[in-house]
C-alpha cells in the first residue's frame, strides 16, 4: 500500500511511503518513524507508529505559505481525524465535495483508495491522526444509531464517507488521550500495549460524541470558542504563572462571564479546576520519570507549602506522592 504527497511548485516528492497490508509490522511488534521537513513550505516533522490494524500519526509543522499538497494513497482506511492546530482541506478527485477541518475539530472518515489535493493554511498546523484497518474498526463499531448504521453500509460497498456529517469539537479527554499517546515514552511490547488501549479509548470518545450529534455549545459562537481554547493554551504552556480570570480573559479579548460560562460548557470543569489538574499531571510525570524531591516538584508547579502540595496531589490521585517516588 503506497501514500504519496508532493507539492506542484517543489521538485522533490515531500513523502512516499510503503505500507505493509493491514499495517503488519515486522513478526508482530510496532514500526516508527520521523520524517522532517525543511524546504520551501515550510519546517516541521511528522512522526508515525504502526503495528498490526493501527497506524498513529501526528505532524507539527510551521507553514511559510498557504500550500497545496497533491497526494495518492492506495490505503482502504478509517481514520480519526484530530486538527489540533490550524486549518486543512482534502478534495478527492472521484468526490465532489471537499472535506475541511477547521482548528479542534475532529470526525471519523472511511476511504477506499484516494488521489486528489489538500489545502494547508494558517502558519502553525498541527494534526493527529490514527488510521485503522477496517476489520479492526469494525471490531469496536456498534449498530445501534443512525451514523453507525450509514456508515457501515458505505463501508460494505467501499464508498468514502464521514460517520458523522458535521465535525464536533476535540473535548479536553480526547486532549488528554491524544498528549499521552503523543509523549509515551515507553519501548516495544508494551508501548504497543499502551497505544492500542489509547487507540480503543479514543475511539470509544469519538464515537459516544459523534453518535449524539454534539453541535457547539448553546450561545456560543466559533470566536467565542477559540478564544477559549486559546485560554486553554495558555495555561498548558504557563502553569506556574499566576493569573486571574480578568488577566486571562483580556489576554485572548473576552469578558470574565463569558469565560466562565463557556470553559465550563466547553470542557466540563471550572478554569481553575483544570488548572490544578494540569498542575498535578505535571507533578505526577516529574515525579515518575525525574529524579527529583517532593519539595522540588511542589516548588516546579508553583507550590510553596509542600504539605499543600501533597494533600492537593492526594485529592487527584487518591496517594500521596512519596508513593510514586522509586
Amino acid at each position: 500500500m503506497t501514500v504519496s504527497l508532493y507539492a506542484s511548485d517543489l521538485p522533490e516528492m515531500i513523502l512516499k511511503r510503503e505500507y505493509p497490508e493491514s499495517f503488519d509490522s515486522k513478526e508482530g511488534g510496532l514500526t516508527e518513524h520521523c520524517f522532517h521537513l525543511d524546504n520551501a513550505l515550510g519546517k516541521g516533522f511528522y512522526k508515525e507508529t504502526y503495528f498490526e490494524g493501527v497506524h498513529i500519526g501526528y505532524g507539527d509543522i510551521s507553514l511559510a505559505k498557504n500550500t497545496l499538497i497533491h497526494f495518492k494513497s492506495e490505503l482502504e482506511t478509517v481514520e480519526m481525524h484530530f486538527t489540533l492546530s490550524g486549518r486543512t482541506a482534502a478534495h478527492s478527485k472521484n468526490e465532489s465535495e471537499k472535506i475541511s477541518f477547521e482548528s479542534q475539530q475532529h470526525n471519523i472518515i472511511y476511504v477506499n483508495g484516494m488521489e486528489g489535493n489538500m489545502e494547508w493554511s494558517e502558519k502553525e498546523l498541527k494534526v493527529f491522526e490514527v488510521n485503522l484497518s477496517p476489520f479492526f474498526f469494525r471490531k469496536y463499531l456498534p449498530e445501534d444509531s443512525q451514523h453507525f448504521r450509514q456508515f457501515k453500509k458505505a463501508m460494505d460497498k467501499g464508498f468514502s464517507s464521514l460517520l458523522c456529517p458535521s465535525h464536533n469539537l476535540i473535548n479536553l479527554q480526547m486532549h488528554e488521550v491524544i498528549r499521552e499517546m503523543i509523549h509515551c515514552e515507553r519501548k516495544g511490547a508494551f508501548k504497543k500495549m499502551f497505544l492500542e488501549a489509547k487507540v480503543i479509548e479514543l475511539l470509544l470518545l469519538q464515537m459516544e460524541q459523534l453518535s449524539a450529534s454534539d453541535q457547539q455549545p448553546a450561545g456560543l459562537k466559533k470566536t467565542d470558542i477559540e478564544k477559549i481554547y486559546a485560554v486553554r493554551e495558555l495555561i498548558l504552556t504557563n502553569l506556574t504563572q499566576p493569573c486571574s480570570l480578568i488577566e486571562l480573559s483580556h489576554k485572548v479579548g473576552t469578558n470574565e462571564f463569558l469565560l466562565k460560562k463557556g470553559f465550563k460548557a466547553l470542557f466540563g470543569t471550572t478554569v481553575f479546576g483544570f488548572w490544578n489538574d494540569a498542575k498535578m499531571e505535571e507533578a505526577r510525570k516529574m515525579l515518575l520519570h525525574q529524579e527529583m524531591k517532593i519539595n522540588e516538584v511542589s516548588d516546579a508547579i508553583g507550590y510553596k507549602n509542600p504539605q499543600h502540595f501533597s494533600a492537593a496531589f492526594k485529592r487527584k490521585f487518591g496517594v500521596v506522592p512519596s508513593s510514586l517516588i522509586k
